[in-house]
């Protein structure tokens, strides 16, 4: 098996970016993925006291369908976000600044409209995870389960619309869902696989549209009797990670 994309989601909802390689330390994150976070007004989110919160208190696909318009950008040598929207319209800060927080908040709060709720904050917590799960992890997708849903289905369905950070390919399809509790090696890193990925309503959205044009939770429980697609794994041995490297299912 081996890794055919890579990527990390800096702002949660909000595009992917292909990467290359990256470092992953004991019980982390890809670096940088969902390391900033829009949270509505009425989330309760504290940065001084950080604490995992569902993803409906913060700007998401399953609830604001229009983000997956915009176009996102960041730079962590610079710390500098760019933001385009469909219209041409598009702000560039700091956001490792507190002003620059403040104003892409603003601008993303505006893109919302009647979406927004209360007064939305933009929010970058060093060491917080603006992850879907309670702890960090990283999601891995296997290219062949996608293929064998989309024969089944009769129709595309778009990688983005799953938001993994690792696709790989060399599995059968949907042999990944029976690794939970079993150790994989990725480059110089080792991972515990922890549980399968229940998809959502965000797959609902077409990212290349915005639009909801399909159902793949549905489309899972009726062909296969469940909802998963993907793995979630925790980082146990930190390592390197890069665009093609192996990975190694550890033998029981």
């Amino acid at each position: 098996m081996r890794i055919d994309r890579l990527y990390r989601y800096p702002v949660k909802g909000l595009s992917a970016e292909a990467i290359e390689s990256a470092g992953v330390e004991v019980g982390g994150a890809i670096p940088w993925d969902r390391a900033f976070a829009l949270a509505q007004g009425d989330a309760g989110f504290d940065p001084a006291a950080p604490t995992w919160l569902p993803k409906t208190n913060f700007m998401c696909l399953r609830s604001n369908a229009k983000i997956a318009l915009l176009r996102a950008s960041f730079d962590d040598r610079t710390g500098r976000l760019a933001l385009l929207a469909p219209d041409g319209g598009s702000i560039e800060q700091n956001v490792l600044s507190e002003p620059g927080r403040a104003r892409i908040g603003a601008w993303l709060t505006d893109y919302l409209g009647p979406d927004a709720r209360g007064t939305p904050a933009f929010h970058h917590v060093p060491g917080h995870v603006f992850g879907d799960q309670r702890t960090p992890v990283l999601s891995l997708i296997n290219e062949a389960s996608r293929a064998d849903l989309e024969a089944q289905v009769g129709s595309r369905r778009h990688r983005r619309r799953f938001r993994a950070n690792i696709w790989f390919s060399g599995a059968p399809a949907w042999s990944e869902l029976e690794w939970v509790g079993r150790e994989l090696l990725i480059g110089g890193a080792r991972l515990r696989v922890t549980k399968r990925t229940v998809r959502c309503p965000a797959t609902e959205v077409n990212p290349e549209t915005g639009e909801r044009d399909a159902n793949p939770v549905a489309e899972l429980r009726a062909t296969y009797g469940h909802a998963d697609l993907g793995i979630h794994a925790e980082v146990i041995e930190g390592g390197r990670i890069e665009l093609g490297d192996s990975i190694e299912l550890i033998q029981e």
